[in-house]
């Protein structure tokens, strides 16, 4: 957990010079409850959404469409779907990765912080991932900038890294421990792993290579009638990319495996 007070109080310091207002106050807080509420734990992971967020809304920490007047919009290739959110979707097929059925679906809450999370944690931009640049490893807030767009801007924004990265580490509270050695999150965890899992429904159409977390969709969203065109990321040269170890096999995955008689 990040203790909000001396959060705040920190970035207030830097990287916002001395003044938060009231709206980049809630953005800054929505996304810190979307974290607490995945149960995610690498800070780097956390700060580096925070600082690519810093950059892509201008500082606002809210969902905003991206800057120029009709004419310069409509030069887009991508037009009517340029760029909104927290990280600037643009193209039609990336914004229904999402489930959005409109543009600007992509500025309210749950989708701009779906597209944020999952665009940035799955790879679903252009295929590069927050765990490529922030692991046991490797830790590399300039490669990083790959993820949304390719190194335009990407030593500002690791800039801003370094000081989100510096205001959640001191911001950090521990949990205390239990009598097994357990802090909170840990005996959660521990009663989440061993219930069965529920079964994956699958892919669902549009929505990218990762299931729509419930809480963030909207009751009254519209899956698109057809999948969109796949999405291919071109291939960004350079050696900022770290490695990843080859994922464990999944809860899903045992049982999966345990009913065909190939558990392991």
């Amino acid at each position: 957990m990040i203790d909000r007070k001396l959060f705040f109080d920190r970035i207030r310091a830097a990287p916002a010079n001395g003044f938060l207002g009231s709206s980049q106050v809630d953005g800054f807080t929505r996304i810190l409850d979307e974290w607490e509420r995945r149960g995610l734990t690498d800070a780097r992971w956390l700060s580096y959404m925070l600082a690519t967020c810093w950059h892509e809304t201008a500082k606002s920490m809210q969902p905003i469409k991206e800057f120029g007047g009709d004419s310069y919009l409509k030069s887009k290739p991508y037009y009517p779907w340029y760029g909104r959110g927290l990280v600037q979707c643009t193209w039609e097929p990336n914004f229904k990765k999402f489930g959005c059925s409109s543009p600007n679906d992509m500025l309210t809450w749950p989708f701009a912080l779906r597209a944020m999370f999952d665009g940035m944690m799955s790879g679903i931009f252009t295929g590069r991932k927050l765990s490529q640049y922030f692991n046991a490893t490797v830790d590399d807030p300039f490669g990083a900038r790959h993820i949304i767009n390719g190194t335009d801007k990407a030593g500002l924004i690791a800039g801003y890294h370094t000081a989100f990265l510096a205001a959640i580490d001191a911001a950090k509270v521990v949990q205390p421990i239990n009598a097994n050695g357990l802090t909170v999150a840990g005996m959660a965890a521990k009663i989440a792993a061993a219930a069965p899992p529920i079964p994956s429904p699958g892919p669902i159409p549009g929505l990218g290579r990762i299931p729509e977390p419930p809480s963030l969709r909207p009751p009254d969203a519209i899956a698109p009638k057809a999948p969109p065109t796949p999405y291919t990321p071109p291939a960004v040269p350079g050696p900022h990319l770290g490695t990843t170890a080859a994922p464990k096999q999944s809860w899903g995955q045992w049982w999966a495996g345990l009913f065909a008689g190939k558990a392991s």
